[in-house]
């Protein structure tokens, strides 16, 4: 399966290793999925990570969010942008994710905020939760 996930589904991953989130970054791992990441979509991924209320709520340090880009950096399979979609989200910070998505053919693009990303089923690309996508892959 192919996917982009949202910021918040990182974030997630970062704050809880029990999560379905970090499930997820972790068969990405192992290859059994491939995460799509764009340079604009993993600038952001890092932005937020960095924060300082972020690395407060989770206990992480500037090494240890340079640490996870790395690894996200080894795993993601980069997608270059060519095909613009906007606008076709109401939210324009989450259109470089569905961006992403068309243009890395993904079939899905996992986030915790389904309903700002419903307008990905006009491009055939599924919105789902971190933790629908898990159900399907431990089937």
């Amino acid at each position: 399966m192919r996917f982009v996930l949202d910021t918040n589904v990182v974030v997630a991953a970062f704050r809880s290793r029990r999560g379905a989130s970090n499930a997820l970054l972790r068969y990405a791992e192992t290859g059994r999925v491939r995460m799509l990441c764009s340079t604009a979509l993993f600038l952001e991924y890092e932005a937020v990570l960095s924060r300082r209320e972020t690395r407060a709520a989770t206990g992480h340090s500037p090494a240890d969010v340079r640490a996870v880009m790395n690894a996200l950096a080894a795993v993601a399979e980069p997608v270059d942008l060519r095909l613009r979609t906007r606008p076709l989200l109401r939210d324009a910070d989450d259109e470089m994710v569905i961006e992403t998505a068309a243009n890395g053919n993904a079939e899905a693009i996992v986030t915790h905020n389904v309903k700002d990303f419903l307008p990905a089923g006009r491009l055939g690309i599924e919105v789902v939760t971190p933790g629908a996508i898990v159900r399907r892959l431990r089937r």
